[in-house]
């Protein structure tokens, strides 16, 4: 792939080393850097003297959050992390002796943890299997026996399964289940829409596909069940009055903003906004399309070493996650020796876990898989 020129500057990572992990954590634009090395030369001059304008830059981020998912303007807030998204609905709502949490046995802990946490409150949890000739019929039939919630991965961590999101939530509104989605392999990576796919819920970090730093990502209510969750974090910032610190009196906000407690991190805002800002501005059409071409090419090259391919459905249902081993290999040492040679990937669901996203070039992936070649020798 050839990048415009502006797109090719932004990302320097090509040029120097063989950057496959945007499933893990990604570099960031230069947009994004040049972003916070002013906002950190005015704080260091200025202090907030220009604080207004950091408040725009957060609402600036809101507003580029709700559009890459499709979201009514004040649905999204502002989180740590995903883990804290997944919190704010474990704890938020009123579970009752009995009820029940469906998942996938194949969830990253961040959404497994948080529920089966409520076992204490006589919360069961129930784990299905994708199996890959249909991978959502079990959480179909779970479904149909009318759980209090289904909490699943829009694309799986380890292979790289994209499931069917749209079918999975049809069948949530006929059973009265609410659905709720950890986004954070899908939003950046490809289009996603949560009123299409009609989730409850949905989360991501910024630090994967979107480009941006660790310690701040969205957290998605559908305004219609905003009041279903008990609010568990209070503090100056979430009240409907912000900024009237003489009331005595007080009310939550009435939207999304609620569910954040107090002061925001605005250094990271100031990076999420710009690389948030970046992929609209190509759009999410054309990254999808050149990160879906980006992996399958990798399957290409990696298919002449006669690597195995965790994900069947690839080909069928492709993601920014590109997961395989070798039989004959020892796969945990041949990934170290890729990390020690400077490809940056991962080793995940038992294999290695390549992730380029859509500003890899051919040239790194080409290298890459020089690279592997290479290296299979040694294992």
């Amino acid at each position: 792939m050839t990048l415009p020129a502006d797109i090719a500057d932004e990302f320097p990572v090509n040029g120097e080393c063989l950057y496959l992990n945007h499933a893990a954590v990604a570099p960031w634009p230069e947009r994004a850097r040049k972003a916070v090395a002013e906002f950190a030369a005015e704080n260091t001059a200025l202090g907030a003297s220009h604080y207004p304008q950091w408040v725009k830059v957060e609402q600036r981020l809101k507003r580029n959050l709700e559009a890459l998912i499709d979201a009514p303007q004040g649905s999204v807030a502002l989180v740590k992390n995903t883990s804290e998204a997944l919190s704010f609905v474990a704890e938020g709502i009123d579970w009752q002796a009995g009820d029940v949490v469906v998942i996938s046995d194949q969830e990253f802990p961040s959404n497994r943890i948080v529920w089966e946490a409520l076992k204490p409150r006589g919360v069961q949890v129930i784990e299905v299997s994708l199996p890959w000739d249909d991978p959502e019929c079990e959480l179909l039939a779970a479904i149909a026996q009318k759980p209090r919630l289904l909490s699943i991965s829009a694309i799986q961590y380890a292979s790289g399964l994209l499931l069917d999101l749209v079918r999975i939530g049809e069948a949530c509104r006929e059973n009265g289940v609410l659905f709720c989605v950890d986004a954070i392999q899908a939003v950046g990576a490809l289009p996603f829409s949560v009123q299409a796919i009609d989730a409850d819920f949905a989360m991501a970090d910024g630090h994967k596909w979107l480009l941006g730093p660790e310690g701040l990502g969205f957290f998605y209510v559908r305004p219609t069940v905003m009041e279903q969750l008990r609010v568990i974090e209070h503090g100056w910032h979430m009240i409907d009055e912000m900024g009237n610190y003489d009331r005595k009196d007080w009310a939550l906000a009435t939207d999304a903003r609620r569910f954040e407690c107090g002061s925001p991190n605005m250094l990271a805002a100031h990076a999420l906004a710009a690389s948030t800002g970046l992929l609209l501005d190509v759009g999410m059409d054309k990254v999808a399309t050149q990160l879906v071409t980006n992996v399958l090419y990798l399957q290409e090259l990696l298919s002449d070493q006669d690597a195995v391919f965790v994900n069947p459905l690839l080909n069928q249902r492709p993601s920014g996650i590109l997961t395989f081993h070798f039989w004959d290999k020892d796969n945990v040492k041949l990934h170290k020796l890729l990390m020690e040679a400077g490809v940056i990937c991962a080793h995940r669901g038992g294999g290695i876990r390549f992730s380029p996203h859509f500003h890899t070039t051919e040239e790194v992936l080409n290298d890459a898989a020089d690279v592997l070649d290479y290296l299979l020798e040694a294992v």
